[in-house]
């Protein structure tokens, strides 16, 4: 029953009048903070541009991008246009953006950024076809949940992290100076669906990063296992997600 009800969410997301009026409304929900926190609020006069730049960081979330390629998809001139918007986006609470992580600051900020949109419903209301991604979706609801825990405890810090050889960690949580946590977040129900690269990017950024609280949130798999004297913890989504109330 829980993993019935986390798949609904999954895909229907979490706006409570999905509930009583059906899916359609988040359309119009989204449609709603375009018009209403952000066209309307911010003076857009590009109207088309903006609602197209929304679209595709919704359609694109998890994927690396950079202001500038956004700017020449959109023809865009100035990327400081595409700043300014993406900002408005962010504190509509459409998205969240999320940075690479760097000990040296301008790395992190030239590296490319990754966006989550604020539900999953508005994701496949918006996207193509994303109900088949389920590992991306279970990525985005992860997001949602560490930058909710992030606005309740302002000394938490949320990043990715990815290394010259493509080695990539989904979330890094850094608090008081130091990584605190690496997580990767994977559609598997055993051992065998998870891919060795999750597991061998964890390993290198644990070394690099100093940080042995290495977590793989899986669908339904759950184990402690050791892998070169460190320990993984494979936890469910749902688990996961009552954990960190």
């Amino acid at each position: 029953l829980i993993l019935k009800m986390l798949g609904e969410y999954l895909k229907l997301g979490g706006f409570p009048e999905v509930n009583k009026f059906g899916s359609s409304i988040v359309s119009r929900i989204y449609n709603d903070i375009i018009t209403k926190d952000i066209l309307l609020r911010y003076k857009i006069k590009k109207i088309q541009s903006i609602k197209e730049l929304a679209k595709y960081i919704i359609t694109s979330f998890s994927q690396e991008t950079t202001y500038s390629k956004l700017a020449k998809i959109l023809s865009i001139k100035r990327v400081s246009t595409i700043s300014n918007w993406i900002s408005y986006l962010e504190n509509s609470f459409l998205i969240y953006r999320l940075e690479r992580f760097s000990f040296k600051l301008k790395e992190q900020i030239i590296a490319p950024k990754k966006f989550y949109c604020v539900d999953n419903g508005i994701v496949n209301a918006i996207g193509f076809g994303f109900s088949k991604n389920l590992g991306y979706l279970m990525e985005n609801i992860v997001a949602i949940e560490l930058f909710r825990k992030k606005a309740q405890d302002k000394t938490k810090e949320i990043y990715y992290w990815k290394d010259y050889q493509q080695n990539e960690i989904d979330f890094l949580i850094k608090q008081s100076g130091s990584v605190k946590e690496l997580i990767q977040v994977t559609y598997a129900n055993e051992k065998n669906e998870i891919k060795e690269r999750e597991i061998k990017a964890l390993l290198k950024a644990s070394s690099e990063l100093r940080c042995n609280n290495l977590t793989v949130i899986t669908w339904e798999y759950e184990v402690k296992e050791s892998y070169k004297n460190k320990k993984i913890k494979f936890i469910p989504l749902w688990k996961w997600l009552l954990e960190i109330e």
